[in-house]
């Protein structure tokens, strides 16, 4: 396979299919805090912004652990790694649905956040030794789109679940999806995959790598744009529109199914059109949404605006995966891994920020913060791809 149209005429390995159902699954299980915020609130009797802490306090969880658990986890082999990550996955979830109390919740909630820490990034790592190298910018795509599919149809079917009947029986949901990922993973995924383990030297160039770092934090600065809002869609809905569970769980699924098509768009164009323009286009169109964000008045309107967004969401990390991996392919254990803590941390530090700007200026300031994180990324990306020129990590 020698040329991008080769291998894009060639049909991806099977072997990818329960990595995009464990994406799916790890997708749905971080979204469904989000898509519960007012359940879970109520039920609890705690303050919106005090329930966001879930958000933030996981995503600080999944941005430390990603990088250490990479280091930690080198020498594994990657089905008993991911079927593992898997089942922790389900017995955490299941364990968030029994808690009795909020001070309970907290700790389990981020306990259970030990798995996407481990699953995404490793599972886009040892995509390498599973497919030839022309496809590998649609192989990681192709894994990713289970983010998509997870706001398609897991982060609506666990709001409205959650709102019909409670936030419990949504966490349960997430954990029986995760015995039936673990499973997959176990019985599709061939034994003696690992990705070679990194030394400390190649930590070390990693992290003194410049077009590396740049990229790193474009990815904090769009996701801290991005969850300044996103982590409060359900209240905010709630106060502005007085929206049910019901219309919340289609404004859900409106959102993931243009997430969807445009991670499946990104997976067919990123090899012709570039990494570095994707990640570029991806960011732009979430920022479109955010300074248009007041026009979305009414639920018709709010959809109509949240398009763009939508579009950019999940493709542009995608892009920013296949970014790194091109950068310096013997480093992509680390970099993928690094990417997803940035991503996390960028979740963290939007979650808080969003929360503290509800108790000190009210929701509609929310879209603005988020407006100026993600033109602060576009920026960072115009460098990082002017810093590449003739050069070398």
């Amino acid at each position: 396979m020698t040329s991008t149209a080769a291998g894009d005429r060639v049909a991806l390995p099977r072997v990818l299919w329960p990595l995009l159902f464990g994406n799916f699954v790890i997708g749905t299980g971080v979204m469904i805090v989000p898509g519960t915020l007012n359940e879970i609130s109520a039920s609890l009797q705690v303050p919106v912004a005090t329930a966001g802490q879930l958000i933030s306090a996981g995503a600080l969880l999944m941005c430390l652990g990603a990088p250490l658990f990479a280091a930690v986890v080198a020498g594994w082999d990657r089905r008993r790694l991911l079927a593992l990550s898997m089942v922790w996955y389900a017995v955490a979830h299941l364990a968030c649905a029994l808690a009795p109390g909020f001070a309970s919740l907290l700790p389990l909630r981020v306990l259970a956040l030990v798995s996407p820490a481990i699953f995404t990034p490793q599972a886009a790592a040892c995509v390498g030794l599973l497919v030839p190298p022309a496809q590998r910018g649609r192989a990681i795509t192709f894994v990713f789109l289970g983010w998509s599919v997870a706001s398609v149809l897991g982060m609506p079917i666990g709001a409205f679940i959650g709102g019909v009947l409670d936030w419990r029986a949504a966490f349960a949901l997430v954990g029986l999806l995760s015995l039936a990922s673990a499973l997959w993973v176990w019985r599709a995924m061939p034994d003696g995959v690992k990705p070679p383990a990194l030394s400390a030297a190649a930590w070390r160039e990693t992290l003194r790598s410049r077009p590396l770092m740049l990229c790193l934090a474009v990815t904090l600065l769009y996701s801290a744009g991005q969850f300044v809002l996103f982590s409060y869609f359900a209240p905010y809905y709630k106060q502005t529109l007085a929206i049910t569970p019901g219309q919340l769980s289609l404004l859900f699924m409106w959102f993931g199914a243009f997430g969807f098509l445009g991670n499946m768009l990104m997976s067919r164009h990123i090899d012709r059109i570039g990494a570095d323009r994707a990640v570029m286009a991806g960011v732009a169109l979430m920022a479109l949404s955010l300074l248009f964000w007041p026009l979305g008045s009414t639920l018709v309107l709010a959809a109509i605006v949240s398009i763009p967004w939508a579009l950019g969401c999940f493709s542009s990390n995608s892009a920013q995966q296949a970014r790194l991996v091109g950068i310096a392919p013997a480093l992509a254990s680390a970099s993928i891994a690094l990417n997803s803590s940035a991503m996390y941390a960028g979740q963290a530090i939007g979650a808080a920020s969003g929360g503290w700007l509800i108790v000190q200026h009210g929701m509609g300031v929310l879209h603005w913060a988020g407006f100026a994180g993600l033109v602060l990324a576009m920026g960072m990306s115009l460098l990082a791809s002017r810093g590449r020129a003739g050069r070398r990590p």
